[in-house]
C-alpha cells in the first residue's frame, strides 16, 4: 500500500462508498438510514441495470456494492456476475431468503458476503472489512508474471 493509500484509510471507514440496489423503496430507505448511521457515503438505487451502466461509467466512484438478489429488471446472481468480472468491486448480497442454497449461490458466484433482510446496523459496521481485504489482494496479484526478473 502506497502512502497516498494509507492517509486515504486514516478515517477509513468513515465515508466509504456504498451503492445499494434493492427494488423494495421501504427496505431501500430503511438501508440507506442504517448505512448513513455507520457515516458511509451511501446512493441508492432501484434497477439493477441502469445500475450496472452507472458502474461501468464510474468505477472509481464506489468502494462496495449492496444487491438485493431478486429485482425485476435484472436477476442479483446475474449482477454479481456482472460487477465482479468487468468492476472488480466487492459485492455483497442481500435477501429475505437464509435458507443454504441462494446463499451458497452467492458465494459460490462471487459475493463477500449474504446478508439476511432485516439486517443489524451491526452487521453493516463490519462490511469495510470486504473493501480493505480486496484492496490489500490487488497488489499482490500485479505481482506474478511469466518473467522471474520482473518478479523481483
Amino acid at each position: 500500500m502506497t502512502v497516498e493509500e494509507r492517509e486515504n484509510f486514516d478515517n477509513f471507514p468513515i465515508g466509504m462508498k456504498v451503492i445499494d440496489i434493492d427494488d423494495d423503496p421501504i427496505y431501500l430507505n430503511l438501508l440507506d438510514g442504517l448505512l448513513r448511521k455507520c457515516q458511509y457515503q451511501v446512493t441508492t438505487t432501484s434497477h439493477a441495470k441502469s445500475t450496472l451502466k452507472m458502474l461501468r461509467k464510474n468505477r472509481d466512484r464506489f468502494d462496495l456494492v449492496i444487491s438485493d438478489t431478486h429485482m425485476p429488471d435484472m436477476d442479483g446472481f446475474k449482477l454479481l456476475e456482472l460487477v465482479s468480472l468487468e468492476i472488480d468491486l466487492p459485492v455483497i448480497m442481500l435477501s429475505a431468503n437464509s435458507d443454504s442454497r441462494p446463499v451458497m449461490k452467492g458465494i459460490t458466484h462471487g459475493a463477500c458476503d449474504y446478508l439476511v433482510k432485516p439486517v443489524r446496523l451491526e452487521e453493516l459496521k463490519n462490511i469495510w472489512q470486504h473493501v480493505i481485504r480486496k484492496k490489500k489482494v490487488e497488489p499482490k496479484s500485479h505481482i506474478k508474471s511469466n518473467d522471474p526478473d520482473k518478479a523481483n
